[in-house]
C-alpha cells in the first residue's frame, strides 16, 4: 500500500479572506513571542541576577534563544509539515506555543525559564513555517504576492500592539506578560473549522527533481539574501538606543519612539513592496532595499542629531519592510509544490539565523576594527558598506537580465 503524504496538487476549494485572516494572524504569533517578553528583561535580571550565575548572560537569552530554536529546527518543520500536513502541524504547533510560552509564570529557576524559551522557539518555528506554506499552497499570482505582503504587516502591527501590552501587563509582576502566550488557544478552533488540508498525492508521485538545479538556485539566492538582510536588520533595534544615547539623549521615550519609527517604516515598506515589484522587478527591488538599508545605517552612525537618526531609521526601516516579501515571493511562486515545505523551512531558517547571529557579527567587526566597545559605529559602517556592494551586484545583475515588469516575478 502506498504511504501518502501531504503534497498539495491542486486546492480543493478557493481560499477566501477566512483563511487569510486565520493564517496572518497565525504568523503574528511570531513575534508576539519576542516583542511581549523584552519589556520584563530588567525585571528577571532583579530577580534572579543575584543567585543564577552567569544570569548576565542567560537573561538576554530569555528574549534572543528562540530566534535560535527556530533557525535550527525550521527545516524540520518544513518535513514535518510534508510528512504529516500542514494544517495539523500547525494546529500542534499553535497548542504547544501557548503552552510553551505561557511555562516560564510557573517556573522558579532561570534555566529551566530559557530551556522552555527554546522549545517555544521550536513551536514558534512549527507556525511560521506551516502558515508560510499555506500561503502558498492556497494563493497563486498576484494573490499570492498580496498575502505575503499582509503577512509582513500584519506581524509588524501585532508586534507593535503587543509590545505595549507587554511593557503594561509586565508592571505588575514579570510572569505576567507569559500569561498573555495562552491567547492563541483562542485561534484554535478558527483553524480547526476554517482552514482545510491540501490534497493529499501519493508518496510515489513525488517529482523525483523537486529540487533541480534552478531551484537549488532560487533557494540559495532568497536564502543569502534573507540571511544578509537580516544580519544589517537586527542592528537597529540592538544597536540603536545606545547610539541615540551616546548624541546625549536620556529620555527612554525618545528612544522609545526611534525604535516605533524604525517599525513604521518597515511597514510602510511592505505597503509599497508589490507596486514596486510590478514597477521594477525583483533583481531591482533588492538592489533598492539593500541600498536603503545600507544608507540607513550608515547615516545612523554617523548622525549628529537625534533628528538625523530618526531619519536614518526612517530609511533603513523602509528597506528592511521590502526584504522579506521580496526574497520570499520568487521561491513561494518557483519552488514546485513537492518542494514548498523544505523550501520554506530553509528560508525561514535563514532568516532567524541572520536576525540571531547580527549582534554577534557586529561585535565580532567592532574587535577587529577597534578592540572594544567603541569599535560598534566603526562596525557598523563597515557593514553598511558591505550592504551597499551587495546592492551594487544586484544592481548590475538587474541590469543586465533584466525582464519586462508583467515578468517581474522571476528570481
Amino acid at each position: 500500500m502506498t504511504e501518502p503524504s501531504f503534497l498539495p496538487s491542486t486546492p480543493p476549494r478557493p481560499a477566501t479572506a477566512r483563511q487569510g485572516a486565520v493564517i496572518l494572524l497565525g504568523s503574528s504569533l511570531t513575534i508576539v513571542g519576542a516583542v511581549m517578553v523584552a519589556p520584563v528583561l530588567p525585571k528577571l535580571a532583579a530577580e534572579f541576577g543575584p543567585t543564577t550565575p552567569h544570569a548576565d548572560a542567560l537573561i538576554p537569552l530569555v528574549v534572543a534563544g528562540p530566534a535560535l530554536a527556530i533557525a535550527l529546527f525550521a527545516p524540520v518543520a518544513g518535513w514535518l509539515a510534508d510528512r504529516f500536513g500542514r494544517k495539523p502541524m500547525l494546529i500542534l504547533g499553535t497548542l504547544l506555543y501557548a503552552l510553551l510560552g505561557a511555562a516560564p509564570s510557573q517556573l522558579n529557576d532561570l534555566s529551566l525559564i530559557l530551556l522552555s524559551r527554546l522549545l517555544f522557539g521550536c513551536a514558534e518555528a512549527m507556525v511560521m513555517t506551516c502558515c508560510t506554506i499555506l500561503v502558498g499552497d492556497y494563493w497563486s499570482g498576484a494573490e499570492r504576492s498580496r498575502y505575503i505582503g499582509r503577512q509582513v504587516v500584519t506581524i509588524g502591527v501585532v508586534g507593535s500592539l503587543f509590545f505595549v501590552i507587554g511593557g503594561a501587563a509586565g508592571e505588575s509582576s514579570w510572569r505576567t506578560p507569559f500569561l498573555l502566550y495562552l491567547l492563541p488557544l483562542l485561534l484554535l478552533p478558527a483553524m480547526a473549522l476554517v482552514l482545510w488540508e491540501p490534497v493529499r498525492t501519493p508518496r510515489s508521485e513525488r517529482p523525483k527533481a523537486a529540487f533541480d538545479r534552478d531551484n537549488r538556485r532560487r533557494m540559495a539566492v532568497a536564502c543569502l539574501l534573507v540571511f544578509a538582510g537580516m544580519l544589517g536588520a537586527n542592528i537597529v533595534p540592538v544597536q540603536a538606543p545606545g547610539i541615540i544615547a551616546a548624541l546625549g539623549v536620556s529620555s527612554s521615550t525618545l528612544i522609545g519612539l526611534a525604535a516605533g519609527l524604525g517599525l513604521l517604516s518597515s511597514l510602510f515598506g511592505s505597503i509599497i513592496w508589490p507596486g514596486l515589484r510590478r514597477l521594477l522587478g525583483t533583481r531591482m527591488v533588492n538592489a533598492l532595499l539593500l541600498a536603503l538599508m545600507a544608507v540607513g545605517l550608515w547615516l545612523l552612525v554617523h548622525a549628529g542629531t537625534y533628528e538625523m537618526a530618526l531619519v536614518a531609521v526612517a530609511i533603513g526601516g523602509t528597506g528592511v519592510g521590502l526584504l522579506v516579501p521580496n526574497a520570499l515571493a520568487p521561491l513561494l511562486e518557483h519552488l514546485p509544490e513537492a518542494a514548498r515545505a523544505r523550501g520554506v523551512g530553509g528560508f525561514t531558517s535563514c532568516l532567524y539565523l541572520g536576525q540571531f547571529g547580527s549582534p554577534i557579527v557586529i561585535a565580532a567587526i567592532a574587535a577587529h576594527v577597534q578592540g572594544d566597545a567603541q569599535g560598534v559605529p566603526a562596525a557598523i559602517g563597515v557593514f553598511s558598506l558591505a550592504l551597499l556592494g551587495l546592492a551594487g551586484v544586484w544592481l548590475v545583475i538587474g541590469l543586465r537580465r533584466q525582464v519586462p515588469a508583467g515578468e517581474a516575478g522571476s528570481a
